[in-house]
């Protein structure tokens, strides 16, 4: 029966019995666990995937029922609490792009979010990121790591799905620069 119901119903229904929020938290947390740990890293990975979800469930009331698919809201409160850890990220990308090697990392679980990082993310890549704004950062990011549309990056970040389209372009121009002859490979994917 759940797996019918549309997350808009859920949410909604949310409202008035607040258990049902946790069929939300199930569908919806290893996605989003993924993406903060890939713009973050994962140490504080667990921490802003479940803020995520206690400011989701905060502002619950505030969903736009009209929306039957929840993931684009819930990828712009993670990108906004990813906002506040920019420096984390940063440092994250900066790291990367010294390319240390997977034994300088302490816990096998560590060791594999950083093998899956380094495979994605090139020193070169990971450099051009974090020479990126954050606005054209977070729009490549939502297309690239989580997936997302034009359409539902628009509503993730509150913006015009024109304004979507400008910053990818000029993110992806910005990384064929950095990055030179590969670039096409690497970012003209999304």
């Amino acid at each position: 029966m759940s797996e019918a119901m549309t997350d808009a119903s859920i949410i909604e229904r949310s409202l008035r019995e607040t258990d049902w929020f946790s069929m939300i938290f199930d569908r919806y947390f290893p996605v989003i666990h993924r993406y903060v740990a890939a713009r973050l890293g994962p140490g504080p990975a667990d921490d802003v995937a479940a803020e995520t979800f206690l400011a989701a469930f905060d502002q619950r009331h505030r969903y736009d029922l009209a929306f039957d698919d929840a993931r684009a809201w819930l990828y712009g409160i993670a990108t906004n609490l990813i906002g506040r850890h920019r420096r984390s990220e940063i440092r994250l990308y900066r790291a990367l792009s010294r390319a240390a090697g997977p034994d300088d990392v302490a816990s096998h679980d560590d060791r594999v979010v950083e093998r899956v990082s380094a495979e994605r993310l090139s020193p070169e890549l990971a450099r051009g990121l974090a020479a990126l704004s954050k606005g054209d950062r977070d729009a490549l990011l939502l297309v690239a790591c989580a997936q997302l549309s034009y359409a539902e990056v628009a509503r993730a970040l509150n913006i015009p799905i024109g304004t979507v389209g400008s910053r990818i372009n000029r993110a992806r121009r910005r990384l064929r620069t950095t990055l030179g002859p590969t670039a096409r490979e690497v970012i003209d994917h999304g």
